[in-house]
């Protein structure tokens, strides 16, 4: 009897909960700060790029050295800065600022608003807008540089842009220099409606001042170059370049095939295409670009520099 009503009282230890086991290991023994740091890893997120073209895992750092062609010859799209650094003497060279503009000037409606995806632009970018400007030596050839970034809201034409553009085109005579464009746009910026197409008429009457100072300007088409930029500063230059196999057009393929009810060829908006109708001068790798912009802009301003000097 004794027996049973010992064996009938609840055990005192189940009715406790378990203590916590240990960590095992040294690691678990040291600072928590120590810890931490050991369990981070360092390594970049994006360390290996995929080429668009092949499919192939590309070491960043050996895209960085190669200026972002791939092993296959793919010229990848690059942005403003980096494009900057790479055209000029040793990277080195005098920024120049664009005039301020209105955000919003039309309080555009939509899904986001216009004054967020500018923020968002200039944030992951680092640029005020589209276009960057820059003055300084192509293999000892002073210049004045604009390049349009397609990472920017598709380095699209606003207000901003068109400031920017008419910007550099004096800047251009004001240093008596000649200007280089490198363009890359998906057309007319939509939040700025009508604003954004009187930029083609703005910037044509700008590029007319460096005209008639009988000033030298270049234009480098990169992928993609569409839309009103194509109809307009894009077509204006002295000597038409263009990187590898970039689309330059002013609309898309479907677009023209559905009103003109014709099939086209393939390719026939790539940068080879045009070379082979006359519409580009030539095609440019992005590695060879500065010697050939040096020469091309050396052999423009030859007479000019003989009547400085007479």
């Amino acid at each position: 009897m004794a027996m049973a009503e010992k064996n009938d009282k609840p055990d005192k230890a189940a009715r406790q909960p378990a203590a916590p086991r240990e960590r095992s290991g040294w690691l678990s023994r040291i600072a928590p700060g120590i810890r931490n740091a050991f369990s981070k890893r360092e390594t970049p997120e994006n360390l290996w790029v995929k080429c668009p073209e092949t499919g192939e895992m590309i070491y960043r750092p050996d895209l960085d050295a190669a200026l972002w062609v791939t092993p296959s010859g793919h010229h990848m799209r690059i942005g403003a800065a980096q494009r900057l650094r790479y055209i000029f003497d040793e990277g080195r060279f005098e920024k120049i600022a664009a005039p301020a503009v209105v955000d919003d000037p039309l309080k555009f409606p939509d899904v986001k608003s216009y004054p967020d995806r500018l923020k968002a632009a200039r944030k992951a970018s680092g640029e005020v807008d589209a276009l960057a400007l820059g003055y300084g030596t192509i293999h000892g050839q002073p210049a004045v540089v604009a390049v349009q970034d397609f990472a920017f809201m598709g380095g699209s034409l606003g207000m901003a842009v068109g400031e920017a553009f008419i910007k550099a085109a004096q800047e251009a005579v004001k240093r008596r220099v000649p200007f280089v464009i490198f363009t890359a746009a998906g057309g007319a910026r939509m939040e700025e409606v009508t604003l954004s197409l009187f930029q083609m008429a703005r910037t044509t009457l700008g590029l007319n001042e460096v005209k008639a100072a009988g000033l030298p300007y270049i234009v480098v088409l990169t992928d993609p170059t569409t839309g009103g930029v194509m109809a307009s500063y894009a077509m204006l230059g002295d000597v038409h370049l263009a990187e590898p196999n970039a689309l330059v057009g002013f609309a898309g393929r479907r677009v023209i095939e559905q009103t003109i009810r014709e099939t086209l060829p393939a390719g026939f908006q790539r940068s080879e295409f045009l070379v082979e109708r006359g519409m580009i001068d030539r095609v440019v790798t992005r590695a060879e670009l500065p010697a050939v912009l040096s020469s091309i802009l050396k052999t423009l301003t030859m007479g000019r520099a003989r009547l400085s000097a007479a």
